[in-house]
């Protein structure tokens, strides 16, 4: 097997249109085959690239799964609508953001699967888990004490909601996404809410 080119900086433009192409083929096939049916030779052919060429930037199709999904996970965790603690309406703006969160997932269900399943990837599960912890414990941290005192340590809080939520979504994900996403996230609001008022020492 060839070995991976470290001659070319992550920046440059010719590796990040490279690794761009072969994700989004990755992505494509995903949709289509499980990902242990998919080939160096597959994902390589449909970004238009040479085996080499996907050889200078990773090991094997697991990899660049791992790579494609962690940033996934990052684009979706940036852009999710984010509830303020102290909001008015907070409920309706929470499920509203767990809603869209489940329905990125449902559009790359294959490929979440295959990586957060049993015969998974550790790697993705702690990234999605650490990235929801700290969104968690910032928002935490930043809200008026006199409604969310640290009766409970924030990171501990936080670490076991994201905790939680990756559990419910990776279940939701091998049974197919039988529920749908609004509904998930109307199942599972009430869950956290508890949990937050009674860390917060609420009734």
């Amino acid at each position: 097997m060839a070995t991976r080119d470290t001659t070319a900086a992550p920046g440059d433009p010719r590796v990040r249109r490279t690794r761009s192409a072969l994700a989004r083929a990755l992505i494509e096939l995903a949709e289509e085959r499980d990902l242990t049916r998919i080939s160096v030779s597959d994902v390589a052919g449909s970004a238009g690239v040479s085996r080499s060429a996907f050889y200078d930037h990773y090991r094997d199709v697991h990899e660049l799964a791992e790579d494609a999904c962690t940033a996934m996970i990052d684009d979706l965790i940036d852009s999710l609508p984010g509830p303020a603690l102290d909001s008015a309406d907070l409920a309706r703006e929470a499920i509203e953001s767990l809603t869209a969160f489940f329905d990125r997932l449902a559009a790359h269900a294959g490929l979440y699967r295959a990586l957060l399943g049993p015969q998974g990837s550790a790697r993705v599960a702690g990234h999605i888990r650490g990235r929801i912890a700290a969104v968690i414990h910032d928002r935490l941290t930043h809200a008026d004490a006199t409604d969310w005192p640290e009766r409970v340590p924030h990171d501990v809080t936080a670490s076991f909601t994201a905790g939680a939520l990756i559990g419910v979504a990776v279940d939701w994900l091998e049974h197919g996404c039988a529920r749908p996403p609004a509904t998930m996230a109307a199942a599972i609001w009430p869950l956290v809410n508890a949990h937050y008022r009674l860390s917060a020492g609420g009734g």
